[in-house]
């Protein structure tokens, strides 16, 4: 079974138990929580090493989350850590915060730019993109800065890409001269 498929049923287990229990809002905190003490590099080498036992890695990881993460949390790092699953961590809270976001109905949209937005052009563009019906009730939208783009956007979401940027028009008229024959002739001359 393939590790994408391991992490969503577990991330799937920790969303329902997280529900049943109306702890939904808390234990996504945790997992954020989580999934930034792995960027760590210490942590996450601890983790995914299969020198270090279980038991070894459980008292660590107890010890950095007492009483900062919720019971739950902390009862299915320990089941996962007592299964030998614990490799998997990382994976699973990436995958919990996709299924959270798929329930909370939560679109994550990417918008590239030339240069840096400010807030009054992030906010009309969420309003835009949240009264259309391309995305979920909720947008949260990731900035990013690329001055190749020399104008324009390029938005990403869904699996879905429009590039209205600079950089993409100029190599669409390239190719478009490029595949006409008489400017080619003309140009050749």
């Amino acid at each position: 079974m393939s590790v994408a498929r391991i992490a969503s049923r577990y991330a799937k287990s920790l969303i329902d138990l997280a529900v049943e229990q109306n702890k939904l809002e808390r234990i996504m905190e945790d997992v954020q929580s989580f999934n930034q003490l792995t960027a760590i590099r210490d942590f996450y080498l601890l983790i995914k090493s299969p020198i270090i036992k279980g038991d070894k890695k459980w008292a660590i990881t107890q010890e950095i989350l007492k009483g900062k993460f919720d019971d739950l949390t902390l009862a299915f790092i320990k089941i996962l850590i007592n299964k030998g699953r614990e490799g998997l961590l990382p994976e699973i809270g990436k995958e919990f915060i996709q299924q959270y976001r798929k329930i909370k109905h939560i679109s994550i949209v990417t918008i590239k730019t030339a240069t840096k937005l400010s807030d009054a052009q992030l906010e009309a563009i969420k309003a835009k993109l949240v009264a259309s019906s391309v995305t979920d009730d909720k947008v949260e939208i990731l900035t990013e800065v690329d001055p190749e783009l020399l104008g324009g956007f390029v938005v990403e979401f869904d699996d879905r890409l429009y590039d209205a940027s600079v950089k993409h028009q100029l190599r669409k008229l390239k190719k478009d001269f490029e595949s006409n024959l008489y400017v080619s002739q003309v140009i050749s001359q």
